[in-house]
């Protein structure tokens, strides 16, 4: 249902008058915590803002207390925000923005460091690491243009820590980390709920859910919790009828002398009604064991199935929320993850260790035949070799399968949190294998007499086999990365309770390894003859050492007020570049550099969090600037560089923002709530020869300078087990642009929304009514042209929907 929020702690994060601090989250074994804990209980019953409990330093502590710039969701804020997906969340902070195609296909940013989207087709073949690193519970599980989107049910919190956390969370957290939190067994408690909704959406198909959680307490030092879900989210988007033929006029590559035809592709097997439905399935289990009373034990395995049909993003030159698609579009993102933790306490040191295994699978179809319109080779792959020319069959499509395989281990200390002088410290390890085997299909090149395609021998391969049919070009490519890194913060209270010092960071050793091949179907030639047609990747390992420092002074004049200043860092790993090495193909273009490096950035921040007029006022905010270097830019210009698509450190920037939130108790049951982001991030230098970026001083992509929301929300009581609630809020955003790319670069409109929502609670029952995008705006949240045809990322049109829980 509602809203936006952002800055230190989303304000439609607390939770109602009278409760006590969130139950799910742990309650924190270094006890004093300057009593923020127990004050905002005490002051909660008065009718005052409650607190969260997040672990954004690796500790437990209550938000409003941490020198971090926090923003959480907990459990009552996901529920009543209806919030199951990425999409759902991420609208809910406007520091957060994304760059995407779908679910599971998006590049998450933070603070207005966003650079171009990766493209699915080639994110495992040549995407960079993202900048924003994404964790679930303890594991990283960042991934190249492919967000983990994991269905949230039974989540204690979604944390978001902006700015460089690489001191604690190390690569690929340059801009920022989004923690998902799951909750955990709770020892001698009976619990269990279930969910069903039911949406229906503007000219679109209806959606359900149902999902559930149960827990339950086996022995005294003894609890399993098990969750489940079942979503089925309706299309909105229609496939129509439509034919497409190639033409010299838009494609200059394309044969044009007199007598040339061109075949015309329909589309009337593909055409359907809202075809872009997507499902989430899975589970987790976890069971939780009280060794002594000073050790226990977690362990959890979760698993889910992501399908999805058809495009989300439509062809604004077709009609409102239409495309016309001529090749078969579903992804198939499938991911396991086990995890275990040992936590104890040693001489009054809190000792952890914590490690996960990932496992995921992605099978993804995706129409290409707007390539035939663009690409530079489109002729050769299309039509005959005789005089007059004829062009066959124009459809082209992308069939891509990805594993991506990553175990990380974890152990660190804590001492007691009431020392005067506090440690945290750790050791961490990390490494993922990547393999991707990217197949693109060209109709016409089995009739154009191509043999069939198959990797170069002398080549590392993960598939030998020879291609089907009509696969002309395919990527099979491994990347593994390792690291390996010592890192540690410690905290000093030059005077007791009320300035403090604290500094750390990160000492990282790491390595990239890239081999395999990129193969090219050549006319009547055996392709798996060595060097026959394609390229050879066995490049020697990148490897990459530093230290990303970290450094906070922070003020608490009393209990209610705090202020920090901090200076930190971050970087992002740097990779190989497929055509690396290979002259361009216009000698006015440098030769494609081997590899690019990380990219850096520094951060000077100035925050406060601030309780007032006995807790029915809270504001927090943040100013910062960031200087970032060596931005990592993608780009495919197959006229004048490569036919591979490739990677440069192209340019430096700086962002200059705010960040605040704003929370008021009008009355006891009415509350409001508000929020804001501004980023003026612009470019200072470019450094590219090879890529033509938009000129200094521009805009950097995908990031609106102003977000922000205001929303009011009413809870009433009727009687001791009766209550009711209603709401209504809108959020907003400036407009952006697209790409960094002056050639790409398009102007994406602003936009508002509108929500609102209702219901009650009778015992264990709870009835909700809520509506979405009431005024059907189609907001532009992503521009794209990565199957060569433009299109847009929109959001779900006006859609109304229920839901009851039951608790037990």
């Amino acid at each position: 249902m509602t809203v936006f929020v952002l800055g230190s702690q989303p304000a439609w994060a607390q939770m109602t008058e009278g409760t006590t601090a969130e139950s799910a989250a742990p309650t924190a074994s270094n006890s004093a915590q300057d009593g923020a804990s127990g004050s905002a209980t005490a002051k909660a019953s008065q009718g005052g803002i409650s607190d969260i409990i997040v672990t954004a330093t690796k500790r437990n502590e209550s938000i409003q207390r941490v020198p971090v710039s926090v923003q959480a969701l907990n459990t009552k804020a996901l529920n009543d925000l209806n919030i199951t997906s990425f999409d759902d969340y991420v609208k809910y902070l406007p520091s957060v923005r994304s760059g995407g195609r779908g679910p599971g296909q998006n590049d998450v940013y933070i603070r207005g460091q966003a650079t171009d989207a990766v493209t699915v087709l080639l994110s495992g073949a040549q995407g960079s690491e993202p900048n924003v690193a994404m964790y679930l519970d303890e594991q990283p599980v960042t991934s190249p243009g492919r967000n983990l989107d994991v269905y949230v049910t039974d989540m204690a919190r979604i944390e978001v820590l902006p700015g460089p956390q690489g001191s604690l969370f190390g690569a690929s957290s340059m801009a920022g980390t989004v923690r998902l939190i799951t909750n955990k067994p709770e020892m001698g408690v009976f619990h269990a709920s279930v969910t069903g909704s039911v949406e229906f959406t503007k000219s679109g198909e209806m959606s359900n859910a149902v999902e559930g959680f149960v827990n339950v307490p086996v022995a005294d030092n003894l609890a399993l919790r098990g969750v489940f879900y079942s979503a089925q989210k309706g299309g909105y988007i229609d496939n129509v009828a439509g034919t497409y033929t190639p033409s010299p006029t838009v494609n200059r590559a394309l044969p044009s002398a007199p007598g040339t035809t061109y075949e015309t592709a329909n589309n009337s097997d593909l055409v359907q009604k809202n075809f872009n439905d997507a499902s989430y399935r899975g589970f987790r289990l976890s069971a939780k064991y009280d060794v002594t009373p000073d050790v226990d034990i977690l362990l959890t395995h979760v698993r889910q199935n992501l399908d999805t049909d058809g495009v989300f993003d439509y062809d604004p030159k077709v009609g409102d929320l239409k495309v016309t698609r001529f090749y078969p579009d579903f992804l198939r993102d499938r991911f396991s993850q086990t995890a275990w933790t040992v936590n104890g306490r040693l001489e009054g040191l809190d000792l952890v260790y914590t490690g996960a295994y990932l496992d995921r699978k992605i099978a993804q179809s995706v129409d290409y035949t707007g390539y035939t319109n663009t690409g530079a080779f489109a002729a050769y792959y299309t039509c005959t070799y005789t005089t007059p020319r004829r062009c066959l069959n124009p459809v082209k499509g992308f069939s891509g399968n990805q594993r991506i395989r990553r175990f990380t281990q974890e152990a660190r200390l804590t001492t007691p949190q009431e020392l005067r002088f506090r440690v945290t410290a750790g050791l961490f390890y990390d490494r993922t294998k990547l393999e991707t085997l990217d197949n693109y299909v060209y109709e016409a090149t089995p009739q154009l007499g191509f043999a069939r395609n198959a990797p170069i021998t002398a080549a590392r391969n993960i598939d030998p086999s020879t291609r089907p049919a009509g696969v002309a070009f395919f990527n099979d490519i491994t990347r593994i990365g390792e690291q390996k890194a010592i890192y540690g913060e410690a905290a000093f209270d030059i005077v007791p309770k009320k300035l403090i010092l604290s500094g750390g960071g990160r000492y990282y050793w790491q390595t990239t390894e890239f081999y395999g091949s990129s193969n090219f179907a050549n006319l009547g030639t055996d392709s798996t003859v060595p060097g026959a047609g394609g390229r050879i990747y066995n490049r020697p390992k990148l490897k990459e050492k530093g230290f990303v420092p970290k450094a906070t002074l922070t003020f608490k004049p009393t209990g209610q007020l705090l202020f920090y200043a901090t200076y930190s860092e971050g970087f992002r790993p740097g990779g190989f570049n497929r055509g690396g090495g290979a002259a361009s193909f216009n000698p006015a273009y440098p030769t494609v550099p081997v590899n690019y490096v990380s990219d850096t950035v520094k951060n000077y921040e100035f925050g406060f969090k601030t309780d007032l007029f006995d807790r029915k006022v809270r504001f927090n905010g943040s100013f910062y600037r960031v200087d970032w270097n060596n931005i990592q830019v993608s780009r495919l210009d197959t006229v004048n560089v490569s036919n591979l698509t490739f990677i440069d450190n192209a340019a430096n920037a700086r962002i200059n923002g705010f960040e605040g939130d704003l929370t008021i108790k009008l009355a006891p049951p009415l509350t409001l709530f508000s929020a804001v982001s501004y980023n003026d991030a612009k470019l200072t230098s470019t450094q590219s020869t090879v890529i033509e970026l938009a000129p200094v001083g521009s805009q950097l992509p995908l990031t609106p300078k102003v977000q922000g929301n205001v929303r009011l929300r009413y809870e009433g009581i009727l009687d001791n087990d009766r209550t009711w609630f209603a709401q209504v809020g809108t959020q907003l955003s400036a407009y952006s642009y697209s790409s960094l790319a002056s050639a790409l670069r398009v102007r994406q409109d602003g936009y508002s929304t509108f929500d609102a929502g209702g219901g009650f609670t009778i015992g264990k029952y709870r009835f909700e009514i809520f509506g979405e995008n009431l005024t059907d705006t189609r907001a532009q949240l992503f521009y794209n042209t990565q199957d060569q045809i433009p299109r847009i990322t929109t959001n779900r049109p006006r859609t109304f929907g229920m839901k009851v829980t039951v608790d037990m």
